[in-house]
């Protein structure tokens, strides 16, 4: 017999049931999982809300401008070098201190592999190059070193430094000596990008340049947000970004491999050139793939180069500007190169090692401002550090902001001061902004050479002044002036391009 009424119930009251019915079980599950957990010797910590974690907090105090305030109170809550956390969608340990970065760099890869987030791959990389045969994070990760290695050789290097030479000097002499203030952010970025597409992509066409450079704010933004595609998102709008900068390199890449091939005999010096060869005429799906592989690898290089070299570049101009003392030494020393040059002489390997201080006063920007976070890694093995187990399928986090203002490593670490770089310089492993080990940025001399060269030719022409003294940091995800960091430039007129 059926109660009276019960055809009757509004599925608007049933629905609501079974939702409730459905939470009360998850609730139940969770603490019983929770209980599991808390048995077991799993580092310390929270892994926050469901999906997002703790990504909101991190960003809440990268948004402030104290990221290391993240890292710094777990530490001290959890009385700990490492804990656990849930970043970017992802369940993961926080590994804080020179020993823990000793450990990943130089003994952990036994256990760890090396991993990007959701984030990074669906903005940046071509998805059927990854499903190719089933290649993983460390696979293409692996290749994209060897392909950066392999175009970064020192005999490479020396090649370049002259075109950076003479690429700052018309970089100057069109973008910064008719004005009077400049906005220093932007101008770094168009320079390192510029450099960037002239020596490894031999692309000299402005407009072509402008077109890939155009979309990267929107990229960049996206890569470390939280993967969630829907419209109107961070991620969204990378996605979007992303794919448009591949088909735009996609394209001039298959119009290059048609004139390289026409001229095989021509020496090349391009990155993208000698890949090209390398690779040969090809046909049907495969060499399409191939195509695909190489953007995925240049898009990398370009990501890199757009911000992590440009924040470098741009916070040694700032400090410079703070620092008239250290101004007037890096001054000196880069005066005594210039006059060391014949009319016309363009710099070479040997004078970018005479740029000793120059250089030390870089790694003491790059210790306050970092270029670059920190990076990932997943667990393929359980192990054990600091007595604590980390198993196997967990992501693991290794973060600057964990040493380059502790001062364990650095006492008075607010104070800007290159000395601190003379002689051993810091203790091993606590001065990281390019990894370490065997996988330690393939791009570090690159990038040395880039903003050396770029500071030879600014400060051997121009003096400068901060137009607002106590401008704010901003993160996106990189540091940079939240206004730009506009200048007032004083040109050495006897120095003048």
């Amino acid at each position: 017999m059926a109660i009276k009424g019960i055809n009757h119930i509004s599925p608007f009251f049933l629905y609501p049931s079974l939702v409730y019915i459905a939470i009360s079980f998850s609730f139940i599950f969770f603490l019983i999982y929770k209980k599991k957990l808390s048995k077991s010797n799993f580092p310390p910590g929270s892994t926050g809300w469901p999906i997002i974690g703790e990504t909101l907090a991190f960003a809440f105090a990268t948004w402030r401008g104290t990221p290391e305030k993240f890292v710094n109170d777990r530490k001290t809550k959890y009385k700990s070098d490492i804990f656990q956390t849930s970043l970017l969608g992802d369940r993961m340990v926080v590994f804080c201190g020179a020993s823990a970065n000793k450990f990943l760099f130089t003994t952990g890869n036994q256990n760890l592999t090396v991993w990007l987030p959701r984030s990074i791959k669906e903005t940046t990389v071509y998805p059927e190059t990854l499903e190719k045969n089933s290649m993983g994070d460390s696979a293409y990760l692996l290749q994209a070193s060897r392909f950066i290695r392999d175009g970064l050789t020192a005999e490479t290097l020396k090649y370049y430094i002259p075109l950076m030479d003479s690429m700052a000097q018309d970089h100057l002499q069109q973008s910064w000596f008719p004005h009077k203030q400049v906005k220093v952010v932007q101008l770094t970025k168009i320079f390192i990008f510029s450099l960037a597409c002239r020596l490894f992509l031999n692309i000299t066409d402005p407009q072509l340049v402008k077109r890939l450079f155009d979309p990267f704010p929107v990229l960049v933004t996206g890569i470390v947000s939280v993967p969630v595609n829907l419209p109107g998102t961070a991620f969204n709008k990378a996605v979007k970004s992303g794919k448009k900068i591949r088909d735009e390199l996609l394209a001039y890449i298959k119009k290059r491999r048609i004139e390289i091939n026409k001229d095989i005999n021509q020496e090349y010096k391009d990155l993208l050139s000698r890949a090209l060869i390398a690779l040969g005429d090809g046909d049907g799906d495969g060499k399409d793939l191939e195509e695909k592989e190489i953007v995925n690898y240049i898009m990398a290089l370009l990501v890199a180069s757009y911000d992590t070299t440009s924040t470098s570049l741009t916070f040694l101009v700032n400090y410079l500007a703070e620092y008239p003392h250290v101004y007037k030494e890096v001054l000196r020393e880069q005066m005594e190169i210039a006059k060391s040059k014949g009319p016309g002489e363009l710099l070479n390997w040997g004078d970018i090692q005479k740029m000793k201080y120059s250089w030390r006063a870089c790694c003491e920007s790059m210790r306050l401002s970092p270029p670059a976070q920190g990076a990932f890694r997943e667990v393929t093995n359980d192990f054990t550090f600091l007595g604590f187990t980390i198993p196997k399928g967990w992501k693991l986090h290794w973060t600057v902001y964990s040493t380059h203002k502790d001062p364990k490593y650095f006492p008075n670490p607010e104070k800007f001061d290159p000395s601190r770089f003379e002689g051993n310089g810091p203790e091993p492993y606590s001065f990281v902004p390019f990894g370490g080990g065997p996988r330690m940025c393939p791009g570090k001399e690159y990038a040395r050479f880039e903003i050396l060269v770029f500071i030879h030719n600014l400060v051997t022409k121009f003096e400068w002044e901060k137009i607002i003294p106590d401008e704010k940091i901003i993160y996106t995800p990189f540091a940079t002036p939240a206004n730009g960091l506009p200048v007032r430039l004083h040109p050495h007129h006897q120095h003048s391009v």
